[in-house]
């Protein structure tokens, strides 16, 4: 295969919608996890200091037993971490996007932003240049 043609099936790869949005998704869902993580080390985790003298859970009910090291807190401390960001997914993003939905299905979508000097004129000229055709 030639490299010209390989890059022009990159370039096309690519510069699909659903690659963009992806690429976006991403660096959303990176910052939106580094909300999560503040809310838990700054607010979850401290309440749970409070609770069991620990600053998170992952070392309660830790034993060992013929060497081998368990530790049924860390996965509560886990468990905890998905909860934590399930919760704050649903009603911060989903929630709100399900409302959003529903208004538009009921025909009750925010009105627009009324337009400006520049976009009425550009729509007069739009509509100036239809009607000379």
């Amino acid at each position: 295969m030639e490299a010209p043609h390989m890059l022009k099936g990159f370039k096309e790869f690519v510069m699909r919608g659903n690659v963009v949005d992806l690429a976006v998704a991403v660096v959303i869902g990176a910052a939106f996890g580094q909300i999560v993580t503040a809310l838990v080390e700054n607010l979850i985790n401290p309440l749970i200091a409070a609770a069991f003298g620990e600053p998170d859970i992952s070392n309660v009910l830790t034993f060992t037993l013929n060497s081998a090291k368990f530790s049924i807190g860390a996965i509560l401390q886990a468990a905890m971490n998905f909860l934590f960001v399930a919760a704050a997914i649903y009603f911060f993003i989903v929630l709100p996007l399900n409302k959003l939905a529903a208004r538009r299905a009921r025909g009750q979508e925010p009105e627009p932003d009324p337009l400006t000097t520049d976009q009425q004129l550009l729509t007069e000229i739009r509509d100036a240049l239809r009607e000379r055709r």
